[in-house]
């Protein structure tokens, strides 16, 4: 029986941090720092940078695995491997990254907890939570451990290609769910989240189907590149395909191609910007693209390319957009490989 103001799962809950942590909470933020070799200035910033709230001083809230992963950190700079001055960047860049997956781990255990409790249970049991955790940690780092290595060597021509650097030549494309925040409010919580699971879902397929690469989803828009401009061709017109349908809010796209810093698995220049301005002026169902990438896509067979009127949008006072759709058997066939014909966006 449990004593009076007692939280009957606090028991539960510390088992949980053990078997997670690889062991219990013992040691203070300067004794990490101590026994690490590590400044505490410096490993407060990469705590916080990891998106962990500040420990008081005399709090002890550390492992024995926070000191080890630390002197591995320390092992890593020391050989050159990370720089000193990007630490906290990478940090962050984790931490975000990781942050997500424990979140829908997390929900995704507790979903299945609950449907092994049965109908009618509204909690599980503490004993439960904890066997099932134990059960699964294991196939989670293999899991894990197996996708990352296959990621590495996805980018394995990168890691050889000398020169090539964090500068490439890229496409950069976005695809909108259009009306998705009048559309939302409407919806239910379970509503909303099985439309934006099958808008990630529907989208990653696709992208890795053309040999694209999904940067990030943000609820109603997915930011993707691609190496080759005709597998962004691909994934512009196949996206608003794959997804249509009746029950669903239409999707655009828009693409530009041009010079790309890729940083810490995320993507920056002004071609990004383009492409984005170039989504938010599409049609629905339609897919839009810039100058640069239109001259890449004219030579191929199946596509038509045709520039729009200008439009002024922020940031661009004077953007050329330029319409791309699959070639059709009644297609007249030109020199040029563009449709000189205007197109009416209102």
């Amino acid at each position: 029986m449990d004593h009076p103001g007692t939280d009957p799962g606090s028991d539960a809950r510390d088992a949980l941090e053990r078997l997670l942590l690889d062991g219990p909470r013992r040691y203070t933020r300067l004794q990490v720092a101590e026994l690490s070799g590590i400044p505490a200035e410096r490993t407060q910033r990469l705590w916080r940078a990891l998106g962990f709230p500040d420990a008081a001083d005399d709090d002890p809230v550390f492992t024995d695995a926070d000191v080890e992963a630390l002197g591995v950190l320390s092992t890593l700079i020391d050989s050159g491997f990370v720089d000193p001055s990007t630490e906290a960047t990478i940090a962050r860049a984790m931490g975000q990254s990781l942050s997500r997956l424990a979140d829908w781990q997390t929900d995704m255990l507790a979903d299945s907890l609950a449907r092994a409790a049965g109908p009618g249970r509204r909690v599980v049991s503490p004993d439960d939570a904890v066997e099932a955790a134990r059960a699964l940690l294991p196939r989670l780092r293999q899991v894990h451990d197996y996708v990352w290595r296959r990621h590495l060597a996805a980018n394995a021509g990168r890691l050889v290609t000398a020169g090539q650097g964090d500068r490439r030549e890229l496409t950069v494309g976005f695809a909108d769910l259009v009306g998705y925040t009048s559309r939302s409010r409407g919806m239910g919580g379970r509503e909303l989240g099985a439309m934006v699971e099958d808008f990630e879902s529907i989208a990653a397929e696709v992208i890795a189907r053309h040999h694209g690469r999904v940067v990030k989803t943000v609820g109603d828009g997915v930011l993707f590149t691609a190496d080759a401009p005709a597998d962004a061709a691909a994934i512009g017109l196949a996206l608003p395909d794959a997804w249509t349908s009746p029950e669903r809010p239409l999707l655009r796209v828009g693409a530009a191609f041009g010079a790309v810093l890729t940083r810490l698995g995320d993507v920056y220049s002004p071609v990004v910007n383009l492409a984005s301005r170039l989504t938010s002026i599409a049609r629905p169902g339609t897919f839009l693209v810039d100058r640069e990438l239109a001259h890449r896509i004219r030579d191929l067979q199946e596509y038509r390319v045709r520039p729009l009127r200008r439009v002024s949008v922020r940031g661009y006072d004077h953007l050329q957009p330029w319409l791309v759709r699959r070639r059709r058997a009644d297609d007249a066939p030109d020199d040029s490989g563009y449709d000189e014909d205007s197109f009416d966006q209102e």
